[in-house]
């Protein structure tokens, strides 16, 4: 089984900062490409930021300048970093990844629970 596990959620204030983790577990030969969406209420799931197997990264409009996201060496853990952030950032996150769980097997799209990020004073 593959995995997706995100952490790093919670309150904070307009213009504070929170740093968003996700591992990848499990049987894992290869995670190509890896990202981050968000859900608010009464909206539909967006994404927020990718990045590829080669770095390469890709962003929302509205969070270009205030978020980061990237990999660690071993590929099996992506992060998000938001600074600036506003209240309308308020959603449920959730990690992404394309993963080859072995050699034979074709990629397949995988999705954590998501963590609670609230923006408010």
């Amino acid at each position: 089984q593959v995995q997706l596990a995100e952490s790093g959620g919670g309150l904070v204030q307009p213009g504070g900062s929170l740093r968003l983790s996700c591992e990848a577990s499990g049987t894992i030969f290869n995670i190509n490409r890896m990202g981050w969406y968000r859900q608010a209420p009464g909206k539909e799931r967006e994404l927020v930021a990718v990045i590829s197997s080669t770095g390469r990264t890709s962003y929302k409009d509205s969070v270009k300048g205030r978020f980061t996201i990237s990999r660690d060496g071993a590929s099996k853990r992506v992060y998000l970093q938001m600074s600036s952030l506003k209240t309308e950032d308020t959603a449920v996150y959730f990690c992404n990844a394309e993963v080859r769980s072995r050699s034979y097997r074709e990629y397949e799209e995988y999705w954590g629970h998501g963590t609670q990020v609230t923006v408010s004073s």
